[in-house]
């Protein structure tokens, strides 16, 4: 009887301490998840290239020593991917681009034989929601325990949205009616809506971490206010090239 109870005993005891299992338990970390991220967050930046052929932006090349070219900008853009169903993803954007370009007149000085100066800035502030497509699975479940995201995933999206924008000059200008210098400002700004298409392409470096980039179009025209009355609407339209890193959430 006392050694049946000491044996039992013996076996609780050993029951009770923990086992390192080897492979039978699945762990993260190594290169795979316990299920499938619900979503991924994306910083980027790269160089922006707005159309720029709209009426307004025809008169200023004109005038001006600035040429549509001049208006590249760098840019930044933040996303955040849901993911949904058959390698659909819910996309979310923001981004932003600027640009300050200094001019003078092309045709014409002041009274003192010197340049009439002034400056052009134009920004956009795009704000999207778009619908993503993997045209490669952005993973694979090997058990019901471990899923593995894939190295290389490209994808396309699409959607719209509404842009924020402000197209504004400052220095000296020209009457033309009188020929007189003045000094002055002019502004447009307000908001337009938009849409988008874009190809991109997700890099695994970990199981959280990757490099994203993404080749984006914008489609936009919005109005130009009482300061630029008489120009049709200004093209906000534009390409960009961003690279960044995204993470797994």
């Amino acid at each position: 009887m006392t050694r049946r109870l000491a044996a039992t005993v013996a076996l609780l005891l050993i029951s009770a301490v923990p086992w390192d299992s080897g492979n039978a338990q699945p762990r993260g970390g190594d290169g795979y998840f316990f299920r499938q991220p619900r979503a991924t967050f994306a910083l980027r930046g790269g160089a922006v290239r707005p159309d720029a052929n709209s009426e307004l932006f025809d008169f200023v090349s004109q005038q001006l020593t600035v040429d549509r070219g001049d208006f590249l900008s760098l840019g930044g853009v933040a996303d955040i991917s849901v993911a949904l169903k058959d390698r659909r993803e819910l996309q979310f954007t923001a981004g932003v681009s600027s640009r300050r370009v200094g001019s003078e007149y092309r045709d014409f000085i002041d009274n003192n034989d010197r340049p009439i100066e002034q400056s052009t800035t134009f920004r956009r502030v795009p704000l999207t929601l778009g619908l993503k497509y993997n045209l490669l699975p952005a993973g694979r479940s090997v058990s019901r325990y471990a899923w593995i995201p894939s190295r290389v995933v490209p994808y396309v999206a699409a959607g719209g949205g509404a842009m924020n924008y402000r197209f504004s000059q400052r220095g000296d200008f020209v009457d033309f009616q009188t020929m007189d210098v003045f000094a002055d400002r002019f502004e447009t700004k307000g908001w337009a809506g938009m849409a988008y298409g874009a190809f991109g392409t997700n890099w695994s470096l970990s199981r959280n971490v990757g490099l994203n980039t993404e080749l984006r179009y914008d489609h936009a025209r919005g109005p130009t206010g009482q300061d630029c009355q008489g120009f049709d609407r200004i093209s906000l339209s534009g390409l960009g090239l961003t690279a960044g890193i995204f993470f797994r959430l």
